[in-house]
């Protein structure tokens, strides 16, 4: 059986997103791979347990049979935490090590990683000990951010030896696809580092819904609320003169634009282009001309009490850790992957 642990050295890296995209392919292919996520951040319950939300997604995603708590052996929590700290609880490590040696009849077997190889140390458990004592080898999906990348992989090397499979460098932007592709994995190769894929943005993948968005920013639906499951790709802030404002707009596609209620005129520039949704800061009502021609248009308007500046820190942080589990998402990052991976070589080298 064979075991690939996913993991990065950074958050947000999108090693989800190459997870899902990997394993709808390997399932095309006549593969049927199998998923755990040792260490959870994020809880949800069912029935009656708390398990990683990833979990119980990919659980359902692969039509797998295994108990979702043996999927989700560890969720991280304050009580968890608190637990730790006080020594009550003990053995983390042995019942995450448990859990992957069950999961026998997947093949590969996916071990998904959390924020970084080291996640999970002060359970006496992590990213390297995994790959380490489960016969794991590691492939990092790392978000190309310069020469810092390079520092994480060559650190990550260090680190796992033998156990290192390879990279895919993921997120680059348009403007350096050519140059990660012609300069830096040449470079990577002759260090003895495979690079399995290089990945672009892709601004859908990117994006949250607008229900997201709402529950995120403890906003007010005023209209349009058949709309909330649309996707947001950008945003712009309307703080310009209606002019500017307007040439601004056309060039940012599915947005959410942030402006103050004041602003009709910006408002209703907004709703002549490819707007998702219009976001009013410091709690303040529109008038009824832009309530109704969002209605016509079915572009939701949300009342929200923060300043634009919070608005915009939280939609930022949103943004940088979007959900993929819609139908258009799913797809696509089957895409991307299949078409910038070259997933065929990444199983003959597992």
């Amino acid at each position: 059986m064979k075991r690939l642990y996913v993991g990065s050295m950074n958050s947000f890296s999108g090693k989800t997103l190459f997870t899902v995209g990997f394993v709808l392919n390997i399932k095309d292919m006549g593969y049927t791979p199998g998923y755990i996520k040792p260490i959870g951040k994020d809880p949800v319950e069912y029935e009656g347990e708390m398990v990683d939300s990833d979990a119980l997604f990919f659980r359902e995603l692969l039509g797998l049979q295994s108990p979702p708590k043996m999927l989700s052996p560890v969720v991280s929590s304050l009580d968890l935490l608190n637990r730790t700290l006080s020594g009550r609880i003990r053995g983390i490590d042995k019942r995450i090590l448990k859990a992957i040696d069950s999961l026998r009849q997947q093949n590969p077997l996916i071990i998904a990683g959390t924020t970084d190889l080291f996640e999970g140390s002060m359970f006496g458990i992590n990213g390297i000990r995994i790959c380490r004592q489960c016969q794991a080898k590691a492939l990092l999906v790392e978000a190309w951010q310069g020469e810092e990348t390079l520092d994480d992989i060559f650190g990550a090397r260090e680190i796992l030896k033998e156990h290192l499979l390879g990279v895919v460098i993921n997120k680059v932007r348009a403007e350096t696809l050519d140059f990660v592709k012609e300069r830096i994995v040449p470079y990577l190769k002759r260090q003895k580092i495979e690079v399995y894929g290089v990945v672009p943005l892709d601004s859908l993948l990117s994006s949250v819904s607008v229900n997201q968005l709402v529950e995120a920013l403890g906003g007010k639906v005023l209209c349009a609320e058949e709309s909330l499951d649309e996707l947001v790709e950008n945003f712009s802030i309307g703080a310009m003169d209606v002019n500017n404002a307007i040439r601004y707009f056309k060039a940012s596609p599915n947005k959410a634009v942030i402006t103050g209620a004041h602003r009709a005129d910006i408002q209703l520039a907004a709703l002549e282009t490819s707007t998702k949704c219009i976001i009013l800061t410091g709690g303040l009502l529109p008038n009824d001309v832009v309530i109704g021609k969002a209605k016509l248009k079915g572009v939701p308007i949300i009342s929200v009490k923060d300043d634009t500046f919070t608005v915009v820190d939280r939609i930022e942080s949103i943004m940088g850790k979007a959900r993929i589990r819609q139908k258009s998402k799913l797809l696509r990052a089957r895409e991307i992957i299949r078409e910038n991976v070259n997933i065929k070589k990444l199983l003959r080298a597992l």
